[in-house]
């Protein structure tokens, strides 16, 4: 079985649906994310595991034991919150071994496990300062330290880094993939930050209003989305999506007054909806640019560049196509495009996507072999 099994859990706060008949499984030793907007319910599926919320209905398992009713404190669960929750007025050793102070462990015990967690932590010579004499960094590393003291069956961490600025916040990542592979210990880390739940994840459960969107690897929630709302969530820009009409006789988009070749591989005739009407997906860096004097095989769409924001190491040009708007993304040179350019766009077809324009799920399979353009 499952490490922890959560079968058909609802919780609801007044008229309020924030978590709606979801099940989810996670494999002893796993690390799950699980990411979302604000509001769809990732916190309050935190808190339900932790014993902090009672599921309306469904039950919650952990290592083949039904605590759907059970109280924190019998679930070995330890939990590392937003703010962090440290004591202000205890030391940073106090704090740490609070968890094993009310457990009444002996002195001695207490002092060898606080150094020897501080010593891999990287926090022995803060141990006598208070939370506020420590940076934001230190803080997150203090309540890391407090919950693997306890050696729970699980980790619960809710968006632990928001609170550190841009920098701190990719070293603290850094830190903490290193030191949750060490441990082993089964994590669930809730994020609205994408590139967080793909950089840690061994998988990723995306959620919107209280419902599973997607459960899948990092590389396949990025390269095989299951719907419209997973591509332009993942992604830094979001996946493109352009409403089309497809012509499967032709194998042609029609995208405005623009026509676009596809391949016929990916027009799957069991899913494909009568009117042809679909949201048609690229990624920003599956799209290659020429000027509008270049010639070159392949059909291409025609645009105009709105705006060209340089990043150093790429590009960022927004185009506009008809009524639409599109994001390429360009990397190494390429920053002399001015607003108002005439300018064509080429995608690769093997990375075009096709979502029910009704539905918003994918139509098509994508094939990872072909470079084709």
């Amino acid at each position: 079985m499952a490490w922890i099994e959560l079968e058909n859990i609802t919780k609801t706060f007044g008229k309020v649906s924030a978590i709606r008949d979801l099940s989810l499984q996670i494999e002893k030793g796993e690390f799950v994310a699980i990411l979302g907007p604000s509001g769809c319910g990732k916190t309050t599926l935190l808190r339900l595991i932790a014993g902090l919320e009672v599921a309306d209905k469904g039950k919650i398992r952990i290592s083949e034991e039904d605590v759907t009713f059970a109280p924190p404190n019998v679930r070995k669960i330890a939990m590392v919150f937003q703010n962090y929750a440290l004591y202000p007025h205890m030391t940073v050793f106090k704090n740490i071994s609070y968890p094993l102070f009310i457990k009444k462990v002996p002195d001695d015990e207490i002092k060898k496990r606080v150094n020897a967690i501080a010593d891999s932590l990287k926090i022995s010579l803060l141990l006598d300062r208070y939370p506020q004499q420590i940076s934001g960094g230190q803080q997150q590393r203090v309540a890391v330290a407090r919950a693997m003291i306890q050696t729970p069956n699980v980790f619960l961490l809710d968006e632990p880094l928001s609170n550190l600025d841009a920098m701190m916040r990719i070293e603290a990542r850094s830190f903490l993939k290193y030191l949750l592979d060490k441990i082993g210990t089964t994590t669930i880390y809730v994020t609205h930050d994408q590139s967080e739940a793909m950089a840690l994840a061994d998988r990723i459960v995306v959620m919107q209003n209280g419902i599973i969107q997607q459960i899948d690897s990092p590389k396949d929630i990025y390269d095989k989305p299951s719907n419209t709302f997973v591509a332009s969530f993942v992604g830094n820009p979001p996946m493109n999506l352009l409403e089309a009409n497809i012509n499967i006789n032709s194998a042609q988009a029609e995208i405005g007054s623009q026509y676009l070749d596809i391949k016929e591989s990916i027009l799957n005739l069991h899913k494909f909806p009568q009117n042809g009407r679909v949201y048609l997906g690229i990624r920003p860096e599956h799209i290659s640019i020429y000027h509008e004097s270049d010639t070159n095989n392949g059909s291409t769409l025609e645009g105009e560049v709105f705006v060209s924001e340089p990043l150093g190491f790429e590009t960022i040009i927004t185009v506009i196509l008809g009524e639409q708007q599109i994001k390429v993304i360009k990397f190494g040179g390429l920053n002399n495009l001015k607003p108002g350019e005439k300018i064509k766009l080429q995608f690769k077809k093997n990375k075009i996507y096709l979502f029910d324009h009704e539905t918003g799920y994918r139509i098509n399979e994508i094939q990872e072999e072909d470079n084709e353009y």
